[in-house]
């Protein structure tokens, strides 16, 4: 049954919510509880805030780090490719050579677009 299956995970979190839930009981209960300005005060980098959390961020910001995250991704299949060379013939080598291929072409596509120029 599924129940059986998925029995130890449900245990696991209800137990991991046990245990959170009780230790912020207990600090909450026990610990000293004098909030003043100073501890009250946001903090980023170890001087006061200068703006709002809440700015624009350029899209190119975002375009950057979607790009990097998806050839980081893509990249990371070669390891495992690397590691079975041997079992998987020509056949596994051919197909990661179309692989890369295709990888260098989406590359060379976003970069002939602009898409990481920083202007």
């Amino acid at each position: 049954m599924i129940t059986e299956t998925y029995l130890p995970v449900l245990l696991f979190i209800g137990v991991a919510t046990a245990f959170g839930a009780g230790s912020l009981l207990m600090g909450r209960l026990a610990g000293p509880h004098r909030p003043d300005a100073e501890k009250n005060a946001p903090y980023e980098c170890g001087f006061p805030a200068f703006s709002d959390a809440r700015i624009r961020f350029d899209v190119r910001y975002y375009l950057i780090a979607i790009l990097f995250i998806l050839f980081d991704l893509e990249i990371a299949f070669l390891f495992p490719w690397a590691a079975s060379i041997r079992d998987i013939g020509w056949a596994g080598f051919i197909a990661m050579m179309i692989f890369i291929l295709e990888l260098g072409i989406g590359f060379w596509y976003i970069w002939k677009k602009g898409a990481l120029d920083w202007e």
